[in-house]
């Protein structure tokens, strides 16, 4: 079955279909050496060879066409890149392989950052997710080193000038600690460039632990070990598209594959087991503050007692 070029090559994960329609305009994009044009459809085989900027791109075959979605515990230490040419370790290392198909990441964290980090198949919800028009909520545990006072915290809130212009927290909560080193939750609605450290840098105060907790309504579900992934299920997915205005989905994976998953549970642990060892205090502390989760699922967003989630914004109706 034929689709639209730009339709194939979002859900792909090359752009949303607004920016490959751009690129196809500016005769960015060809298929099978023909110079591509607006409207094109194509039938996706294994032999089919499309190029943007003169460069063959990966493209999955339209039988593979339901959106799946992965809540994966970045740790520390690990690049958002698919390969790094000095060897270290991407967030993509772990990830279920796909056939036809590739996992494309919902954003960025640093290497020293730690947490929530979703991975979908569908190219066109991650793009639209990281659009910055969105808005889409990210809260944040975060252990600074130094004094802070209701000043520093005013300014937080108020806002202070980066150098890409101004910024601030939607809301600070503070969550304990003891002398200079404290734990505080905060939340933001854009995903600029280590925009939590520098926030915090611009107030004279240090992070020293950062840990991504939420993302929407999705809390890190509780259980899951540094470099373990879980699978969303249907209403989650849907969670997220009704965020961006994509159509729900009706069908998904995880029924089919809950079995293999499961026999997979035991390499997953001997794979992160590395990560768990002086790590289990601070998994802990976000997953107390971002509700109760069920591991390999999110569904209990709403659960009593989540102080994570304690904003309204981007919350379902």
């Amino acid at each position: 079955m034929s689709e639209k070029l730009q339709k194939v090559l979002a859900n792909a994960g090359h752009g949303s279909r607004r920016e490959i329609e751009a690129m196809i305009k500016e005769g960015r994009v060809s298929v099978d050496g023909k110079l591509a044009t607006l409207g094109d459809r194509v039938e996706v085989t294994p032999a089919m060879k499309i190029r943007v900027d003169g460069r063959v791109v990966s493209i999955r075959e339209s039988t593979e066409s339901v959106c799946r979605v992965l809540a994966y515990y970045k740790p520390e230490g690990e690049l958002c890149t698919r390969r790094d040419p000095e060897g270290r370790p991407t967030v993509f290392d772990r990830l279920p392989k796909l056939r036809g198909s590739r996992w494309i990441a919902v954003g960025r964290l640093d290497i020293n950052t730690s947490g929530l980090l979703l991975f979908t198949t569908d190219g066109e919800l991650a793009n639209r997710l990281m659009h910055p028009s969105r808005e889409v909520e990210r809260e944040y545990a975060v252990r600074v080193f130094g004094q802070v006072d209701d000043e520093k915290i005013r300014q937080l809130s108020r806002g202070v000038q980066l150098e890409d212009g101004p910024a601030s927290f939607k809301t600070i909560s503070f969550q304990g600690g003891e002398g200079i080193n404290q734990w505080y939750n905060v939340t933001l609605t854009e995903g600029r460039n280590r925009e939590v450290r520098r926030l915090w840098e611009a107030v004279g105060v240090q992070v020293s632990r950062l840990i991504r907790v939420r993302y929407g309504d999705l809390p890190l579900p509780k259980g899951l070990p540094r470099g373990g992934w879980a699978e969303l299920p249907l209403n989650d997915i849907n969670y997220l598209r009704e965020l961006v205005e994509l159509n729900a989905e009706t069908v998904s994976k995880l029924p089919v594959e809950r079995e293999r998953r499961r026999m997979k549970a035991n390499q997953i642990r001997r794979a992160v087991k590395r990560h768990g060892q002086g790590g289990s205090a601070a998994a802990a502390a976000p997953n107390r503050r971002s509700g109760s989760a069920n591991k390999g699922t999110s569904s209990t967003r709403s659960a009593a007692g989540n102080k994570a989630a304690t904003s309204k914004g981007n919350k379902r109706g």
